[in-house]
């Protein structure tokens, strides 16, 4: 299974930490946010990476190269003007495949197990999203989860991470190189009974502000030191 991380945000809440760099590139515990996913996948199996980026990608191209240092081959997806995540991914599929495929966004931190998810998709369905415990900033959450389905409204509201694996058909209705939101394809998906999804309860932090990056960052070196 090929996996894609999304680093084409702009991060306008960042700024000015994102007016020199993209918000992927910003550092938590030492490192990179996006170099803490890439080991993560390099752990986990994967060996095939596409991540698109759009404001100034070259600086992360730069950073990242081919991927050898983790043991994988990374393949980029350039973006002329950020296409949102629907659009990002369908503009991706020539280098993703005609497979399932994992997504993670590029600007959070987590410790999701990625290689427990290369099964997660069932037959006949186009997504399946882990769901996490609301955060501060995002109170109603996005989904609920009923017996293994992904809903829109359910009892508990859980917020989407961003970590998710979808089928290349979930996006057949995305022209390529146009913006596209998520959100309308999974809530097709929803009303065509092809989504799933689980509840992770463990590390994950939306990078939002630099306040938050701030946080973790000094959480990280602390739980190193």
């Amino acid at each position: 299974m090929k996996a894609m991380i999304l680093a084409a945000g702009r991060g306008e809440r960042m700024r000015p930490l994102t007016d020199h760099t993209p918000k992927p590139l910003l550092k938590v515990g030492g490192k990179p946010l996006i170099v803490w996913h890439l080991e993560r996948l390099a752990k986990a199996g994967f060996k095939e990476v596409v991540i698109n980026h759009a404001h100034l990608g070259e600086q992360i191209e730069q950073v990242l190269g081919d991927g050898g240092q983790w043991g994988i081959h990374i393949q980029y997806s350039p973006e002329k003007i950020a296409l949102e995540t629907a659009g990002g991914i369908a503009n991706a599929l020539p280098l993703l495949g005609t497979e399932p495929f994992l997504v993670a966004n590029g600007d959070t931190f987590t410790e999701i197990d990625f290689g427990v998810l290369k099964h997660a998709l069932q037959a006949n369905n186009h997504a399946h999203l882990v769901l996490v415990n609301n955060p501060p900033q995002h109170p109603n959450g996005d989904f609920a989860i009923e017996a293994g389905r992904l809903k829109n409204i359910g009892e508990k509201m859980l917020t989407f991470s961003g970590v998710g694996v979808y089928h290349p058909d979930l996006f057949a209705s995305v022209t390529r190189g146009e913006p596209a939101k998520l959100a309308p394809l999974l809530r097709q998906a929803i009303a065509e009974n092809q989504a799933t999804a689980e509840y992770y309860q463990g590390v994950w932090h939306d990078i939002g502000t630099p306040e938050r990056l701030n946080s973790l960052d000094e959480a990280l070196k602390l739980r190193a030191s």
